[in-house]
């Protein structure tokens, strides 16, 4: 009776789960249709909303470049300067070059090509990031010439139909003739003769294979790859171009080699420059050049947008007028005078980038952004910082005695000893054996990780040939650092601790009126408030009785000199609590500033900008946060500071303290180096032991001065 039973339930189950099943299977069904329905209903509202091949290209409108009060800084005109010419006179050269840079199987696929996006997107897996795009020339040509630059899924689609059309109705040499006079090659250059005209003032019919490499690696990034920007970049990205015409079998490796080691002549200035305002140049093509980057070239020159930029027109003329101090020179092989120089100024509080001052203005090299240069003593100031958040303070007593570690001995600037020396006397009158001993102390690591965390992104932490040494603490490194970058790490001082990103760009809105862009203030905590006074107070005396003098505005301001080894590099860096500026002077390739040092002709300038940049700003004090106390008098009698009440630390032994290192090889080693309400001050949330820096990713689109080794 059970197997009875159990036997007459079977059907009951059977049936129950075919009724699931089927349940399931008409879910998915329906499912199916509603998404096949929409993938459709997407897809035809694509096609029908997409541009005939017959379609005229939208009318151009110029784009307009405001400062921070609304003042128009320059104009973007529209007109192209494009010069049409038949594929017969493009050397084959550059045709080749185009085909293997940007599409090898052009000549074989019919517009889209499913191998080239499957191979796109495997190098940009297995290289970590975005380093091969998958468009086919004749996808580009449709994009340039009819479609929008938005990288939407609707565009793509739409871009992908038009390249299926355009190779129906063209032939394969009509399709590239097009696209070699359509794209953009920076400067204002559209198609292949303008550009030849531009780089290399000559026809496109007449320029060699290493021109034609040179021209077809621009277009991946035209202002980035221009080799009147970015000479090294652009000379990498043309090897790159010669290795894929090798290895697609147009030229053979002994003809790429001889074409990689021959010198281009490039023009000096292209002849879009003569018609651009001096207002800001190196400004506007910093702008221009993100805006590019960002969305194309057509977006800037035909969209008609509106950028409202962080600059204030006042302090860019009071920038500019303050450069006019550079020192006189020679003039290199290339026509530029030297020295040559470079200013930058922010908002602390903001990020705003307030002037620049890239150069003297005869060239298109800027140095305030890309200039990567020895920062001598200007970079002390992470050491200082170290000890003070390692316990330290102002008073604590170092004895500035001879020490060596392996075969070097530091020396000061002045080659005198000064005996027991407080901190704030080492780093106002910039000692080099007290700072070297300091940061033996503390450890290597500790200043690199703050000013990495201040936003110095070009330390190289890893390699047989780093910045983990003592070499740093006297501003000896691999590579150096930008006037940018050092403006905006001094910022984090004025700034309570607090480092905010630097920008150009407040809002862009596009010619119907639409916001493109807005800008927030990217902003991090980085270092104790209390710890950035007290630095910010030991600063101060480096105006007023240390090695800055010169740079004296008198109201509150703080900053450091720096001098390279052999005066190749001269800084000032300051700030008030309203203003930090960077000036930096020096040779860009070999040459010496004899004998000027980062307290004079540097200081000079500083203090001629700032005094007039700041006219109509009140003078107001550095804001002293809760913690910070003063000390009992230590030595003479005076009153020191001191965060959270530390009583001053012990004077550091002659050899150290922590022993011993290798040989170290240094750099810069040559220092010679009231008021209205302050802001509300900011929480303190920051650590004051920090791990080990990373090894940061460092841009690519930075000029690499080769490291100095000088005893």
């Amino acid at each position: 009776m059970d197997n009875s039973h159990s036997d007459s339930q079977k059907p009951g189950r059977r049936s129950s789960k075919n009724g699931h099943s089927k349940l399931i299977v008409i879910t998915l069904i329906v499912f199916v249709v509603i998404i096949t329905g929409a993938g459709l209903g997407f897809l035809t509202a694509s096609i029908h909303t997409m541009p005939s091949l017959k379609d005229e290209i939208r009318p151009a409108a110029s784009s307009q470049i405001y400062d921070i009060n609304g003042k128009l800084i320059s104009t973007v005109h529209s007109v192209e300067n494009r010069l049409p010419v038949p594929l017969n006179k493009i050397p084959k050269n550059l045709q080749n070059a185009f085909v293997a840079a940007e599409d090898a199987r052009f000549y074989q696929h019919i517009g889209i090509d499913p191998r080239g996006i499957l191979r796109a997107i495997w190098s940009n897996i297995t290289d970590r990031g975005v380093s091969e795009g998958g468009s086919t020339i004749t996808q580009q040509l449709a994009k340039n010439a009819l479609l929008s630059q938005d990288r939407t899924l609707k565009r793509k689609i739409q871009e992908a139909i038009l390249a299926l059309q355009i190779e129906r109705q063209y032939t394969k040499n009509e399709i590239l003739e097009l696209y070699l006079n359509q794209i953009y090659f920076g400067q204002g250059a559209y198609g292949v003769q303008s550009a030849a005209m531009v780089y290399f003032g000559k026809n496109v019919e007449n320029l060699s294979l290493e021109e034609c490499a040179m021209l077809a690696g621009i277009p991946k990034s035209p202002n980035y790859y221009s080799p009147l920007n970015n000479l090294k970049a652009a000379t990498e990205r043309q090897a790159t171009v010669l290795d894929q015409m090798v290895k697609y079998e147009f030229i053979d490796a002994a003809t790429a080699n001889k074409a990689r080691n021959t010198k281009l002549k490039l023009m000096s200035r292209s002849p879009q420059s003569d018609n651009k305002t001096n207002t800001a140049s190196y400004f506007v093509d910093y702008v221009t050049q993100h805006l590019i980057d960002k969305y194309g070239a057509d977006a800037l020159y035909k969209d008609g947008l509106k950028i409202y930029t962080s600059l204030d027109l006042d302090m860019q003329e009071a920038a500019e007028q303050a450069m006019q101090k550079l020192p006189n020179g020679r003039t290199d092989s290339n026509g530029i005078k030297q020295p040559q120089g470079a200013l930058i100024a922010i908002d602390p509080h903001t990020g705003h980038i307030k002037a620049m001052v890239g150069g003297r203005g005869t060239d298109q090299f800027n140095r305030a952004v890309l200039a990567e240069r020895q920062p001598g003593s200007a970079f002390k100031p992470f050491v200082y910082l170290s000890a003070i958040e390692s316990g330290m303070t102002p008073s604590s007593m170092i004895e500035d005695s001879p020490i060596s570690f392996g075969s070097w001995s530091p020396i000061n600037y002045d080659g005198q000893l000064h005996g027991l020396v407080s901190l704030r006397t080492a780093l106002e009158q910039s000692l080099n054996i007290p700072t070297v001993k300091l940061a033996n102390q503390v450890g290597v690591d500790k200043p690199l990780y703050y000013a990495q965390q201040m936003g110095i992104s070009t330390l190289v932490l890893q390699g047989s040939t780093n910045d983990r040494n003592l070499a740093m603490s006297l501003g000896g490194l691999t590579r150096g650092v930008t006037p940018l970058e050092l403006a905006s790490a001094y910022g984090v001082f004025a700034n309570q601790g607090i480092y905010v990103v630097p920008t150009a760009i407040v809002k862009i809105v596009d010619r119907n009126g639409k916001i493109l862009e807005q800008h927030t203030p990217r902003e991090k905590a980085v270092i104790n408030e209390r710890s950035a006074y007290v630095l910010t107070d030991m600063m101060r005396g480096v105006l007023t009785h240390g090695t800055g003098t010169a740079a004296n505005i008198d109201r509150p301001a703080a900053g450091k000199t720096g001098t390279t080894n052999d005066y190749k590099d001269a800084w000032f860096v300051g700030f008030t609590p309203d203003l930090v500026a960077s000036v930096w002077i020096g040779y860009d390739t070999d040459g010496y500033l004899n004998g000027i040092t980062g307290g004079s002709t540097p200081a000079t300038i500083w203090r001629t900008f700032m005094t007039k940049a700041l006219v109509n700003t009140p003078s107001r004090d550095f804001i002293r946060p809760n913690g910070v106390v003063l000390d009992a008098p230590a030595t003479k009698g005076i009153n020191e500071l001191s965060p959270d009440g530390k009583q001053p630390t012990n004077p550091l032994t002659p050899d150290g303290k922590n022993g011993k290192i290798p040989d170290q090889k240094i750099d810069d080693a040559h220092p010679v180096d009231k008021t209205t309400p302050p802001p509300p001050s900011k929480p303190d949330k920051r650590p004051t032991t920090p791990p080990v820096p990373t090894n940061p990713k460092t841009p690519s689109n930075i000029d690499e001065p080769s490291k100095k080794n000088n005893p």
